[in-house]
């Protein structure tokens, strides 16, 4: 009996002093959080967020009649609502889960599940968490951007299911074609920020909203001015705070890379506005506080798909570009097919966002960005192929995505208000909340509309 005890002992110490060298050795190991990439990941992800709300909603807000202000600040609003819940359900999971031959994520992380606060992406260390929800502020911001094509006229109801609708067959595979491993990434299309997966997508999706639920009722009988440039110049300089989130953020850690999207986000937003307002101080013989803001904008939304891939220098020409561009859109193209594109959606960000991503075929290097590829001025005239390959690519499914979303939703409910609702200020004739004090007029309304419902 003894001699069994004695045995029993040894055997335990043996499996004891094997088995504990092994468990301090996977410890020790294990990937650690990276704390300094980590804390700029959550920072990032905090500025893009406030980009949203308040930047996007106080810049579209600025920019609509005061009847409309508190229904536009709504859609960015509700739009960082409803995105972020199904991007957790399923959205996460459709970008960015395991490659379906190049097509869509798998279903691993539905719910977020699997997500956790383990170090992933390679050297970086970052949690997963952390990476997740910085990807959903970048979807979100996707389909509020959208808003600025129809608003004024698509109803609140359209409006949140088209959200939900849209984020899942729309921007999930695209994200997942460029960013989550999909076929877009295997050729070797390059966008270090969104310049496909948010600015043209979004930019032509705008567009062709606007085209199906039709221009507003006083579209061209009247002048449509900004009721307040200061909430817009608030907004806008908001936008360019959280722009650097955005685009530096996307280097998914605090290195070197971080550091030249940075510079080239502030560098191209300078070179953009400047050139914006020279353009209308020669054209309109005054420059505008408006054009100005809006020239920096689209000087951003240039060099976000090539923040993390070229030079200073080539940032300052995409963002010099940028601004002509943009500005040739809006007041030359759009004049000319008269769409009502409320807030010139497409002509800041649908255009913009096209020459940025073919600039960056143009300028991309690898002197900067050893992860990247060089360039079409760097002798790799394939990159541009690529390029325009994204391009196309989300211009064809945003353009049809959105018509079908909408032609379908048509079946079922109403895409736009009417017209008595669209004359009187969604503010007042749905959300029964004007942005302002209340004039006794203003009182009147909302007390016949209340006891109407």
């Amino acid at each position: 009996m003894l001699r069994k005890r004695r045995n029993l002992f040894l055997l335990t110490l043996l499996v004891l002093f094997f088995t504990i060298p092994t468990i301090t050795f996977a410890a020790e190991t294990a990937p650690k959080i990276d704390t300094g990439n980590t804390t700029w990941m959550l920072v990032a992800t905090a500025i893009v967020i406030f980009m949203h709300v308040p930047g996007l909603a106080l810049f579209y807000g600025g920019l609509v009649s005061d009847r409309n202000v508190v229904s536009t600040m709504m859609h960015s609003f509700v739009s960082l609502l409803i995105v972020t819940i199904a991007w957790v359900l399923w959205g996460y999971s459709l970008s960015f889960g395991p490659d379906i031959g190049g097509v869509i994520g798998g279903l691993e992380y539905l719910g977020f599940n699997g997500v956790g606060g383990e170090a992933a992406f390679g050297t970086y260390n970052i949690p997963h968490y952390s990476f997740a929800i910085f990807q959903c502020a970048f979807a979100a911001i996707t389909v509020a951007i959208i808003s600025g094509g129809i608003a004024g006229r698509i109803s609140f109801p359209a409006w949140v299911i088209f959200s939900v609708i849209w984020v899942t067959f729309i921007y999930a595979p695209m994200a997942h074609w460029v960013w989550g491993g999909g076929w877009l990434a295997q050729i070797g299309e390059l966008d270090f920020a969104g310049g496909t997966v948010v600015h043209i997508l979004s930019g032509v999706s705008a567009l062709t909203a606007a085209l199906v639920i039709g221009p507003r009722f006083e579209h061209l009988k009247k002048e449509h001015t900004p009721h307040n440039i200061v909430l817009f110049l608030v907004g806008a300089a908001s936008l360019w705070f959280g722009w650097f989130g955005f685009n530096a953020g996307s280097a998914l850690g605090a290195n070197d890379v971080t550091t030249l999207a940075f510079a080239n986000t502030l560098i191209a937003a300078a070179a953009g506005g400047l050139c914006w307002l020279i353009i209308e101080w020669m054209v309109r013989k005054r420059p505008t506080l408006v054009g100005t803001a809006t020239g920096a904008i689209a000087g951003l939304v240039g060099i976000t798909p090539a923040a993390g891939y070229v030079t200073v220098p080539s940032a300052l020409i995409i963002g010099l570009i940028a601004a002509p561009v943009s500005y040739f859109g809006i007041n030359y193209v759009k004049a000319q097919l008269k769409y009502d594109d409320t807030l010139d959606a497409f002509g800041v960000h649908g255009i913009a966002g096209i020459w940025g991503s073919i600039a960056t075929g143009i300028f991309a290097t690898t002197s900067v960005n050893p992860a990247g590829k060089n360039g079409f001025l760097y002798g790799n005239p394939e990159l541009l192929l690529h390029q325009f390959t994204g391009v196309a690519t989300a211009i064809i499914l945003g353009t049809v995505g959105t018509f079908i979303i909408l032609k379908l939703m048509g079946m079922f409910i109403p895409l736009r208000v009417s017209k008595e609702e669209e004359l009187m200020g969604l503010d007042l004739s749905f959300h029964e909340e004007p942005a302002y004090n209340p004039t006794e007029q203003t009182r009147n309304l909302l007390e016949s509309n209340h006891n109407v419902s």
